[in-house]
């Protein structure tokens, strides 16, 4: 009789398990999507936008480096009486489950002396890198000036 009340005991327990692997779905950070826009001057840096998904723990993006790249930064646009100017951004929180967005017009990449054969290549492999220490490497597409006017994106300043 022990037996069999250790053998169900083990089955109650297996069962349990299994059942909160499988009925809890986790999500996972990822970057979701992203582009670079050249800029129209090749002295000038490019800009970098994307989309980050949360997962189900709180996390900042803490940087976003480029081996193809001379220089990545993180920028923020900030308006203060009624004048818009850029500061370099240290971190950027990323919701649980929610999204950061690095958009134009606001959180944004700047991106220094890409290197020609990724533009050739029309992508540029990125490393974004989280306070947890995750590291994520995702290829932004690589967008011409005149390719994201007519997608109806704006690139001011940049």
């Amino acid at each position: 009789m022990t037996m069999l009340r250790l053998a169900a005991l083990t089955l109650a327990v297996t069962s349990l398990s299994a059942c909160n692997e499988q009925g809890e779905s986790r999500q996972v950070l990822r970057v979701a999507s992203g582009h670079i826009v050249l800029p129209a001057t090749p002295d000038r840096p490019a800009a970098g936008y994307f989309t980050v998904e949360g997962g189900s723990a709180p996390v900042d993006l803490v940087a976003v480096t480029a081996d193809l790249a001379q220089r990545v930064e993180m920028h923020q646009t900030v308006k203060e009486d009624g004048m818009t100017s850029m500061k370099e951004l240290l971190r950027a929180p990323v919701p649980v489950q929610g999204k950061l967005e690095f958009k134009p017009g606001a959180n944004h990449l700047m991106i220094w002396s890409i290197n020609g054969a990724a533009v050739r290549a029309g992508r540029l492999p990125m490393v974004f890198i989280f306070s947890n220490n995750d590291r994520i490497v995702f290829d932004l597409k690589i967008k011409k000036p005149e390719d994201a006017a007519k997608a109806g994106e704006e690139h001011k300043g940049h």
